[in-house]
């Protein structure tokens, strides 16, 4: 097994998964079942697969049942970080959990489903990691390789890796899957309470300190209730 740069991650798990209603009416978003396990195993899996030992899980909506599943997992090691009297978003919410993240961390969403290339996402990540120049390393996916997704793309990508954002009324050739790797110096002198990782992203492109790395596997988006059928016919294939 390839050496990870980090034996930790945060999964957001606290969103309100408007788009999956009505399923997510009385089940948290990462409790819909896809392909016979509720999403956020699929991402837990994927970090034990890998090696990645702890992982911290947010939680908001409906939080007493996505506190009980993910608790009673051995592998990786969960500990929660409550949200529950007041949801901060993805870059309030690592915020939250900061103390109990190391240097860099893994950063994945609870709804992310993903079929890896030759090498794990994680391993890809670690191997690509250089914290003299960087301060968060997204894996990004392009639009060939991202299956039930229909939008305009995320992000430009130089050939050194550095990440500029879609130009307005552009098609950007490369996807954000919602898995990253983070420095602590991404997050610093950040806002108080609710706000998204977009701020935090913007000042490391400003200075050049934002990288993408292109994922060699198979992505799903799955925001969805129509998008799980596919996904599930997708992932018997194999």
């Amino acid at each position: 097994m390839s050496k990870l740069v980090s034996d930790t991650a945060m999964i957001m798990a606290a969103g309100m998964g408007k788009r999956m209603r009505p399923l997510t009416a009385a089940t948290p978003k990462p409790l819909v079942r896809v392909a016979g396990k509720p999403l956020v195993d699929h991402a837990l899996d994927r970090l034990a697969d890998a090696g990645v030992e702890r992982a911290v899980v947010n939680v908001h909506y409906l939080a007493d049942a996505l506190e009980a599943h993910v608790l009673e997992r051995p592998n990786p090691k969960v500990m929660i970080s409550d949200e529950r009297d007041a949801l901060l978003e993805t870059g309030g919410g690592m915020i939250k959990a900061q103390a109990h993240l190391p240097d860099p961390f893994f950063c994945l969403n609870a709804d992310n489903i993903w079929l890896d290339g030759p090498r794990n996402a994680f391993a890809d990540l670690s191997a690509r990691w250089n914290p003299d120049e960087m301060d968060a390393l997204l894996l990004v996916v392009g639009h060939a390789r991202a299956a039930n997704f229909s939008g305009q793309g995320d992000f430009h990508m130089d050939q050194h890796g550095r990440l500029t954002r879609r130009h307005t009324g552009r098609v950007a050739p490369f996807i954000y899957t919602g898995i990253q790797l983070v420095s602590h110096r991404l997050l610093r002198d950040a806002p108080g309470g609710k706000f998204s990782t977009n701020i935090l992203w913007n000042r490391a492109i400003e200075e050049g300190r934002l990288f993408g790395l292109s994922f060699t596997g198979q992505w799903f988006e799955v925001g969805t209730p129509e998008a799980i059928r596919p996904t599930e016919d997708a992932l018997q294939r194999g």
